[in-house]
């Protein structure tokens, strides 16, 4: 079976956990602080803040953000639950705003139509959580000038798109959005098992995050209470969570860190085989924006009227030949949880006729030549 996503683990990989495991500290040492510092010279950031995972990372943010109840998050139907779940987490409603039909990312127009209708009845989101779908960025000159306007923050889940780069700066870069999250899952670009972060330029942003990462207890003398405390004292000031990265976690994405570049460039390649190949297919190419470097963490088509098979006869048929293939995303309006908390008849029609025609195929750094064109002939050959 060929999947359709996996990591790459290379000898450094590994070398970089086992020095871990021979040490002193297998958390809470000098790795997560590093790696931390590694990231957000990668990216161009200030500040980044390491957790156990992209979810975690989601929550940080808004919850710094100071998100609660009676507020609004707006977020991209076509994303993993997670990127709403973190809002309702914070106790805030949540909705979605329609994507764009060749991105597949929240459609700048869409938002400021439902903007300036939220104006109106003075419902505006505190937050818009913005998602890098398959690695495409978002347009984030316009929906930074909507965010001047209106006055949300935005959260950026670029959980798909470490590495992409938008007019020229990689995702995560100054002035973008007030906090970008990274996923470190398996299937995406690095790795560290599971694991996350968030990169911001705002040092307040960042430090309220690291102190609800680890149950919103500080040592720091600087932030406790109490001057006259004794040196094993802590003092719990806020209500956190134990969202930490392990030393082992670091170290793997350290290592992953110094491959990315071949990482990236890998999938791009990948990328424009599959563009060449599939071209006059019936079937819908993932379209890469002018102003737009996409890390393709997935190769999302759609199956067009025109095939011999439908997306569901495509997806059988293919997994029956040892090709995985997967569907991302069914929209989070759809899902059960979220449909009893929307207004009846609240769907992005944009969104949903994407799912509808949607395969992601295999897409990973290691995945090699002849296995690709396995892949393709296999692919033509049921579509024409």
């Amino acid at each position: 079976m060929i999947p359709y996503a996996r990591q790459s683990i290379a000898r450094a990989d590994v070398d970089a956990v086992v020095e871990v495991l021979n040490s002193d500290y297998l958390t809470q040492g000098e790795v997560v602080p590093a790696f931390e510092r590694a990231l957000a010279e990668f990216c161009g950031a200030a500040h980044a803040v390491a957790v156990s995972n992209a979810t975690s990372a989601l929550h940080l943010a808004v919850a710094a953000l100071g998100l609660g109840p009676g507020d609004l998050l707006w977020t991209s139907p076509i994303s993993f639950v997670a990127s709403a779940n973190c809002g309702r987490y914070c106790g805030a409603e949540v909705e979605f705003v329609d994507i764009d039909p060749r991105t597949y990312t929240i459609d700048p127009q869409a938002l400021g139509a439902r903007l300036e209708a939220a104006e109106r009845i003075g419902r505006l989101p505190k937050v818009v959580v913005i998602v890098d779908f398959a690695g495409q960025p978002c347009a984030l000159d316009q929906i930074g000038a909507l965010r001047r306007r209106y006055g949300f923050a935005i959260v950026e889940d670029a959980s798909h798109a470490i590495g992409s780069r938008y007019r020229g700066a990689r995702v995560g870069a100054p002035g973008l959005a007030d906090v970008t999250v990274f996923s470190f899952h398996p299937v995406k670009i690095i790795t560290t098992g599971e694991g996350g972060a968030a990169v911001t330029e705002d040092a307040g942003l960042a430090a309220r995050m690291a102190l609800l990462r680890s149950h919103g207890v500080t040592r720091d003398p600087a932030t406790m209470l109490d001057p006259d405390h004794a040196p094993w004292e802590y003092e719990q000031i806020a209500l956190g969570y134990n969202y930490r990265l392990t030393e082992i976690q670091a170290a793997l994405g350290m290592a992953q860190l110094r491959r990315i570049d071949g990482f990236l460039a890998r999938r791009r390649r990948i990328a424009a085989r599959y563009d060449a190949a599939l071209a006059g297919l019936p079937l819908v190419l993932p379209y890469q924006a002018r102003d737009a470097e996409s890390a393709y963490h997935l190769y999302p088509i759609q199956v067009e009227g025109g095939s011999r098979l439908d997306r569901r006869g495509l997806y059988d048929a293919l997994r029956e030949r040892g090709i995985g293939t997967n569907v991302h995303y069914i929209p989070i309006e759809s899902q059960p949880y979220y449909r009893e908390r929307l207004p009846a008849g609240a769907i992005s029609p944009v969104a949903q006729a994407y799912y509808r025609r949607a395969l992601s195929l295999p897409m990973y750094a290691a995945l090699a030549d002849d296995e690709q064109d396995r892949v393709i002939e296999t692919l033509r050959a049921l579509v024409q």
